[in-house]
């Protein structure tokens, strides 16, 4: 069972081959941070359980670019890995799990056709995270550019029910500037739902971490704190 303790979990984000981290999802607003696999390898041997890798090609371009990097650092790492960006079919889900892939995450797939989660979580169960993206709390997709009228947390039960096991809400009201996080979004979304709820966005320091623990996520998706060193993964483990 995935998320059995609280986990910090760090983020690989790929673009052109290279780990990046971008401002509110926007291109162009990009750090970089070097090979995917240097920094997975860093990861695990600070400490981490899981590995949150995201293929930004594919979630913008919708094919998945940075196929290649997933290769390697599934053969490298050995920990539990979770996928997104660009799967928008049963077919791209079921060759990443059979892969070796723990669970695969559906975004903008999940919300243009849910039936993909109960599809896929009936061949894979517990395989499918949902990516419930919110701003201004509504879902929004395509790379954040359209609102749905969704409610998350109406959203989350949905999936929920459809097979999902587990839901990556992320809030991009508060995502990638490093100024802190919204508890109460991610409290009325975990309380909704029975299954984990990993949360994202926002986390600039453990308070952080330790606030989006209490608010009930299961886990929470670390990028830019972790590559700037405003705290280590060991740092975390600790106050954890």
């Amino acid at each position: 069972m995935a998320f059995e303790s609280f986990e910090v979990v760090p983020a690989v984000d790929m673009q052109d081959g290279e780990v990046v981290q971008l401002v509110q999802g926007e291109r162009g607003t990009e750090k970089r941070y070097g090979d995917p696999v240097e920094a997975a390898q860093r990861w695990v041997s600070a400490g981490a359980r899981t590995l949150h890798l995201v293929d930004l090609d594919g979630a913008f371009e919708g094919e998945r670019g940075n196929a290649d990097a997933v290769e390697r650092i599934l053969d490298a790492t050995g920990v539990d890995v979770q996928v997104g960006g660009g799967i928008r079919s049963v077919a791209d889900a079921t060759e990443l799990l059979e892969r070796g892939v723990d669970r695969v995450i559906l975004g903008t797939a999940a919300v243009e056709n849910p039936e993909i989660v109960g599809e896929i979580s009936a061949e894979y169960p517990g395989s499918v995270m949902v990516s419930l993206d919110a701003k201004d709390g509504e879902v929004v997709v395509e790379g954040w550019t359209e609102g749905t009228g969704l409610d998350p947390a109406e959203a989350a039960q949905r999936y929920a029910d459809l097979g999902a096991g587990s839901i990556l809400f992320t809030n991009v009201d508060v995502e990638g500037q490093q100024a802190g996080v919204e508890t109460e979004p991610v409290r009325r979304l975990a309380d909704s739902v029975d299954i984990p709820v990993v949360a994202s966005g926002g986390v600039a320091d453990i308070d952080d971490v330790l606030a989006l623990r209490a608010a009930g996520a299961a886990a929470v998706v670390v990028g830019t704190a972790l590559y700037e060193g405003n705290f280590t993964l060991e740092e975390a483990k600790d106050a954890l």
